[in-house]
């Protein structure tokens, strides 16, 4: 994990200045675009921080995860003066935010004090980590890293709006439908992963404080049944694909096939290979048989064989 996050760090500075000067540049409108949401994404990064300082709570960032890029959107989406196809672009966004909102409430993330709420347990097993360990190293993780880094990716993701602007004289056709339905069946599958696994868990806690014997499925300690005896992480799947695929609108709308937006999507991949080894490492420590479910199911991409 540690390996992921300095390679995140360090790529998040090469590809946007790589992009800048390979790329197509940037119109007036889109610069605009881009440098005022670059403000607000500083702000929040920096309010995160201090709110965590403050609570200590690093999950400020997590909180904002599903809700900050439906503000972005709808912003470049009023900057391009609401051309179809960043409203749709807009919509989808809209769409997975409130999905992933709704299922991140309900798991104990807000709060009427917003700045209170379930901090991530994996944060607290970093702190642990020897290259980590420490008040001053720590912070620093938590500024660069928690703060800054998380809330630039999720920015970073979200630019295929600004690309597209450039086809905003070219209509809204077959392919954007297809994208759109394909985004749409992603979130679909998202809530059905969301919903196995808050029923298993929900399940497993009730059986537990009501002091009852785990047996079966719960003896495990986790899920492997449905969408999770397909792929050990269906919805880390499916969260990467979205943006994948909504990349690909910025493709429809320019008929270039690589653009400097692609950064976002890339580095979420990257993100999500470094989450999943963590995660995983986390999961091998606390159930014997989560070794066994390693070997008989792949991580993202189900067997088709």
């Amino acid at each position: 994990m540690i390996k992921t996050i300095f390679l995140l760090l360090f790529a998040v500075i090469i590809i946007p200045f790589i992009a800048f000067f390979f790329d197509d540049p940037l119109l007036l409108v889109q610069k605009e675009m881009l440098m005022n949401m670059v403000y607000l994404m500083a702000g929040v990064a920096i309010s995160c921080f201090v709110l965590s300082l403050i609570t200590n709570n690093c999950s400020q960032v997590d909180k904002l995860w599903s809700v900050i890029p439906i503000v972005y959107v709808w912003y470049f989406a009023y900057a391009g003066g609401f051309d179809p196809r960043m409203t749709l672009m807009a919509i989808l966004v809209t769409i997975w935010g409130v999905r992933l909102t709704y299922n991140f409430g309900r798991r104990g993330g807000y709060s009427w004090k917003f700045w209170t709420g379930e901090e991530d347990y994996r944060w607290e097993v970093l702190k642990k980590n020897p290259a980590l360990s420490g008040k001053v190293r720590w912070t620093l993780f938590n500024f660069f890293f928690i703060s800054f880094y998380q809330l630039t990716l999720i920015l970073f993701f979200t630019l295929p709006m600004v690309v597209a602007y450039q086809g905003k004289d070219k209509p809204l056709g077959v392919w954007d439908l297809i994208l759109a339905l394909i985004i749409i069946g992603l979130v679909v599958i998202e809530t059905i992963g969301d919903q196995q696994q808050y029923n298993y868990q929900t399940e497993k806690y009730r059986r537990k404080n009501a002091g009852e014997k785990l047996e079966g499925d719960y003896a495990k300690g986790f899920i492997d049944t449905g969408l999770w005896g397909k792929v050990r992480h269906p919805n880390y799947s499916s969260e990467q694909s979205i943006w994948i695929v909504f990349y690909l609108f910025s493709v429809v709308a320019t008929g270039n096939w690589i653009n400097w937006s692609l950064a976002g999507a890339v580095l979420l991949v990257i993100l999500f290979q470094g989450s999943a080894d963590f995660s995983e490492n986390i999961s091998l420590e606390k159930y014997p048989d989560y070794k066994n479910y390693i070997k008989r199911i792949p991580r993202f991409l189900p067997k088709l064989w």
